[in-house]
């Protein structure tokens, strides 16, 4: 009897832990930047949407999706965003939606972390690495950075392609404030 009971405490303390599942609460956003013949430019997508399973001590359990509608994208400026929509950037008309997919994470100290992940945005995927910190509460927040090479992506093709125009790289930074799943 007190065999099988410390077997069955051993197998119950060999069971994985599984990391928590969150969406996306109010109070989130996710914002690009990046510079116009020298000027600097910002804009946000209203309307994107977050999931993650997530336990710092469970990392190899860890996932993050995200969906932005491309045709929310805004900076503001009107000629700007039905530049930005239309075919030489964002194409959202053929390209209605862009993905992030995150399955690999690295732990980088003091409650910062990396998301190794695929980005796939108008019609091209390749890796992106966003690197966030998250903190921990009943409404976690995590606050991260990544760069995307919008050419490699063939964003701003044809005449919008010279970089002394808009340099390659875009700076993207959100704050998702989540809650667990139901």
């Amino acid at each position: 009897m007190i065999r099988s009971a410390l077997l069955f405490a051993l197998a119950l303390s060999a069971t994985p832990a599984f990391a928590t599942d969150y969406v996306q609460a109010p109070g989130s956003g996710l914002a690009f930047a990046g510079k116009y013949q020298g000027e600097t430019f910002t804009g946000t997508f209203p309307g994107f949407t977050t999931k993650m399973s997530f336990d710092p001590q469970q990392l190899a359990t860890a996932k993050l999706e995200v969906t932005i509608p491309m045709a929310t994208a805004t900076t503001r400026n009107p000629d700007y965003d039905g530049q930005m929509r239309d075919a030489a950037f964002f194409a959202a008309a053929k390209f209605p939606q862009a993905t992030y997919v995150a399955t690999r994470f690295r732990a980088l100290g003091d409650n910062r972390y990396a998301a190794d992940g695929t980005l796939s945005l108008h019609g091209v995927s390749k890796p992106v690495t966003l690197e966030f910190t998250w903190t921990p509460g009943a409404k976690p927040i995590l606050t991260g950075k990544a760069t995307v090479k919008r050419l490699d992506f063939g964003v701003g093709g044809g005449d919008w392609a010279d970089t002394k125009l808009i340099p390659d790289a875009i700076a993207i930074s959100t704050k998702v404030v989540f809650q667990p799943a139901k």
